[in-house]
């Protein structure tokens, strides 16, 4: 008994050319989809296992570290210039950059400095009990999230793999894709269902083997599809090619952050204490602080140079944000600028709610538990993709999708569509660079096997 190869199996309604416009987009959102999932999904899942240790890391780190994080709490607080006097007198080699009082009962102070030895965007921070005047400890803090050192780690794996700028072209790739990937299974799962007159948010349960997984996959594919959109779009703020290009549009659009007078543009505080050049004067920490007059947790920023001023800053990233600032005179303590969150331009504020949400701070633990999910989601949707493209071959990793797909849909659409792409191709570079050449790649295949046809 033969068996029959998979490139002589007979083809299923999925291979069979398109006969119409929609089946035409059908047609061309599958090969889209396929081959952008099959040869970006590395790099996805790399992204969203690190993602996962990610959003539990800032519940562990509250274990791991409660030692210098927590005290017991014990009537009044010493005032904040006596903890940071303390601080000094532990660590007299490290020049002050900054203090973040305790608000939270049994919190410590934290008072951070530059010392040698510290990365980029480090800072030492030195735990004070703000009770009992102790010193409980030290670690060097990342960002302006304060990450300690098991955060900072793995959030710096998440962002390059430790590689450095090279490195972080592992993730903007991820995320230049992940857009498509989500809005080009949408486009398949809908029409599958509608077709079908199912369910779109439900799996099909009584589906065996490969019907049963695609159920799933496009299911759970569904259910996710706006958070890791979020994701995508987040995260490419932040990346090397596509964050120059929104930096670019911000600047355009007028949605840059605004800076304080009185401070270098951008400057909300050092992140590594470098800029630094003197030891602050001795200065009345708590008369700045009561003079600026800004509830919840705060940063106090010392001058930088002699005839900068001092900034208190709000630092809570939770729903509301309270991120407004001001700028005060270190002698006399008088205000001399203000900056509110309110006065933001929009997209500015949405920039800073976007980055909260995605760094899981903006809803807190819920915001942790909602990334963990979402990574978990899109683990469990790349792994069946990868068992569906198993399946697909019968007898192992198998059939490619047809080519000439884009030949069954409309004119007007493929010209939409290719204006789309020339957008998103320069507003996302790497996504620009990856399809051309995924598009060469295809031309030179479709060539050979043209010509292998022609002499066989």
């Amino acid at each position: 008994m033969s068996v029959q190869s998979p490139i002589s199996a007979p083809p299923s309604p999925v291979d069979r050319p398109p006969t119409s416009a929609t089946g035409g987009l059908r047609a061309l959102a599958l090969r889209l989809h396929f081959y952008a999932g099959v040869l970006v999904a590395p790099f996805l899942l790399v992204a969203a296992v690190t993602g996962l240790l990610y959003a539990g890391s800032w519940q562990a780190e509250k274990i791991i570290y409660a030692e210098q994080l927590r005290v017991p709490a014990a009537g009044e607080r010493l005032p904040v210039q006596r903890q940071v006097e303390i601080a000094q007198a532990a660590r007299p080699d490290a020049k002050v950059l900054a203090v973040r009082p305790s608000v939270e009962d049994g919190a410590t102070t934290r008072v951070l400095m530059d010392a040698d030895g510290l990365g980029e965007s480090e800072r030492l921070a030195v735990y004070v009990d703000p009770y009992r005047g102790e010193v409980k400890g030290e670690l060097p803090v990342y960002g302006s999230s304060e990450a300690l050192p098991v955060r900072a780690w793995l959030s710096q794996t998440h962002r390059n793999l430790h590689l450095g700028e090279t490195g972080r072209l592992y993730s903007e790739l991820a995320a230049s894709w992940l857009w498509v990937v989500v809005l080009a299974g949408l486009v398949l799962w809908i029409a599958r269902r509608r077709t079908r007159r199912r369910d779109l948010a439900l799996p099909d349960l009584k589906a065996k083997g490969r019907k049963r997984t695609l159920s799933l996959h496009g299911t759970v594919g569904l259910w996710a599809a706006l958070g890791l959109l979020f994701l995508s779009a987040t995260g490419l703020t932040w990346s090397t090619h596509a964050g120059a290009r929104v930096d670019v549009l911000q600047t355009k659009l007028n949605g840059v952050t605004p800076s304080l007078a009185g401070t270098p543009a951008g400057h909300h505080g050092p992140s590594n204490g470098g800029g630094h050049d003197h030891t602050p004067a001795p200065t009345d920490v708590d008369r700045i602080i009561a003079s600026a007059g800004l509830d919840g947790p705060v940063e106090a920023v010392y001058p930088a140079k002699a005839d900068q001023a001092f900034v208190v800053k709000q630092t809570d990233r939770s729903w509301p944000l309270r991120q407004d600032s001001k700028a005060l005179d270190p002698a006399t303590g008088e205000v001399l600028d203000t900056l509110r969150f309110a006065d933001y331009p929009p997209l500015a504020k949405l920039t800073s709610i976007g980055i909260s949400a995605h760094m899981g701070s903006l809803f807190g633990l819920t915001n942790q538990v909602v990334l963990a999910a979402l990574a978990l989601a899109l683990i469990v949707l790349l792994c069946w993709g990868y068992l569906m493209w198993w399946r697909r071959g019968r007898h192992g990793f198998g059939r490619p999708i047809p080519r000439g797909a884009w030949r069954g849909a409309p004119g007007w659409l493929l010209a939409l569509l290719a204006a789309g792409a020339l957008g998103a191709a320069w507003l996302v570079p790497l996504f620009g660079y990856t399809l051309f050449a995924f598009l060469l790649l295809d031309v030179v295949i479709g060539l050979a096997r043209r010509r292998g046809s022609a002499t066989s």
